[in-house]
């Protein structure tokens, strides 16, 4: 999961990135409302972790701004407002959740996986070829066979299988699987790939998973790859 941390107590914003890091979150921080909306924008998250009291645009105004351009990524609101006016204001916003400061990060990051089975029952399951993935679930299978996959290979495959025949450059690729401060000189992303292949591939046959050369990766079903 990529998550977006909008915080701008510096105590507070570090504690809660490095917790979901260790996590296997994939993790960006905006400091104020401003960098929060733009960032939200931009980039395809799982869930946004939002304060409440932020510079530059309050936490109310971005979620309600977020809604209002038809942006549905599951918000939950972390606030030191602990009266219930405040969180029925957070929850008419927009946002699916509200939790109050201070917090266990353990329950921080169950809501969280909470809200992303929630927005992937939503989804249908993924089907290319023979390879389905089922979202609810996280379960992987290829005709029929369970697939076992890291939490970052998962990442990786899902990424991929909801954008079918869509050339990835690797930047593309490791800013949502891992965060917009990746090493971009690091070749982790043609290492999670292998492991990927060699996992959804049958050997002898073509890949899921089509090298671009200068360009990156393209996902495809390897019996129609070529029709």
């Amino acid at each position: 999961m990529r998550i977006l941390v909008v915080e701008d107590e510096h105590r507070v914003a570090n504690y809660v990135c490095r917790a979901l890091g260790e996590e296997a979150f994939a993790v960006d921080l905006a400091r104020d409302g401003e960098q929060g909306l733009e960032l939200a924008r931009t980039y395809d998250y799982d869930a946004i972790v939002l304060d409440l009291m932020l510079p530059r645009l309050d936490g109310l105004s971005l979620c309600r701004r977020l809604r209002q351009e038809g942006k549905h990524t599951p918000v939950l609101i972390l606030s030191a407002r602990d009266m219930i006016e405040d969180r029925v204001r957070g929850l008419d916003a927009g946002a699916d959740d509200y939790l109050v400061k201070p917090f266990a990060v353990e329950e921080l990051t169950a809501r969280l996986r909470a809200l992303n089975r929630r927005q992937r029952t939503k989804t249908p399951n993924l089907v290319i070829g023979d390879l389905e993935l089922d979202p609810a679930t996280r379960a992987v299978r290829r005709a029929e066979r369970p697939i076992p996959l890291t939490q970052k290979e998962y990442a990786l495959l899902e990424y991929f299988m909801r954008r079918p025949g869509i050339v990835l450059t690797r930047t593309m690729i490791a800013e949502h699987v891992w965060d917009f401060t990746f090493d971009h000189s690091s070749n982790v992303v043609d290492v999670y790939v292998k492991h990927l292949r060699d996992k959804i591939d049958t050997p002898g046959e073509s890949s899921f998973i089509r090298a671009v050369r200068g360009a990156g990766y393209v996902f495809c079903d390897p019996k129609t790859a070529g029709a």
